[in-house]
């Protein structure tokens, strides 16, 4: 899986209303910290925080967030954990992991979630922001070092039997949605894998709904890692 090119800033998303974010951090600073910040943003809207993976469920139900900033270690549940269990249901938000660890287990677990973004705490805000706004938009959202930690290291004792399933997951596509996986797997935004298959954003963006729906997967980055253990 190829570094992800630079992309410019996106736009806030022309959704109704804000987007509602939840935080989930044990540190009471690092979530009034992380309010503070996103009350900067127009289109964000903090709607809660809680403090243990074990009420985040409870708290996705009463205040049915858009995207959950999802610490890793915890006292309570952690939040790989609370993750996973977040994703399995219907109609979940969008997860970031927000944490101070970027170890390859880590980056990895939280990932095969279904986390949409994996970012460290030193973040600048403005990265959050655009994270947040990324994820929305469908598009995965990961520190640089995640990235590079992506490319070099993926679990080598379970290299075969993942290397053996994501070629299965990707023999069940069609050749049009191969070509579409594999540039989603080179990590390249909508709009680039549009002009290079000659379709409209709105195509792609259908494909990619399908692969998912096929294979079984809740997000492009799924997606990714798939393509990449098939390589």
């Amino acid at each position: 899986m190829s570094q992800p090119p630079s992309e410019p800033p996106s736009e806030p998303p022309s959704v109704p209303g804000p987007i509602r974010v939840l935080i989930v951090d044990d540190d009471a600073l690092v979530r009034t910290g992380l309010t503070l910040m996103l009350k900067g943003a127009p289109d964000l809207r903090v709607v809660g925080a809680v403090a243990d993976g074990a009420h985040v469920q409870a708290a996705v139900g009463e205040h049915a967030p858009d995207v959950v900033l999802m610490d890793i270690r915890m006292a309570g549940l952690d939040g790989i954990e609370a993750t996973r269990r977040l994703r399995a249901r219907t109609g979940a938000p969008h997860v970031i992991i927000l944490t101070t660890f970027d170890a390859d287990e880590h980056v990895l677990r939280a990932l095969r979630a279904g986390a949409g973004g994996f970012l460290l705490k030193d973040t600048p805000p403005e990265g959050i922001v655009e994270a947040i706004r990324r994820v929305m938009a469908g598009e995965p959202s990961l520190s640089p070092s995640v990235t590079r930690s992506l490319i070099a290291h993926l679990m080598p004792e379970e290299d075969d039997r993942r290397r053996a399933e994501a070629r299965r997951v990707l023999s069940a596509l069609s050749a049009r949605e191969r070509q579409v996986a594999l540039a989603v797997g080179q990590g390249k935004p909508n709009a680039v894998i549009a002009g290079e298959l000659h379709m409209s954003v709105g195509t792609v963006k259908g494909y990619i709904s399908r692969i998912l729906t096929k294979a079984g997967l809740d997000n492009r980055v799924q997606l990714a890692l798939v393509v990449h253990d098939a390589t």
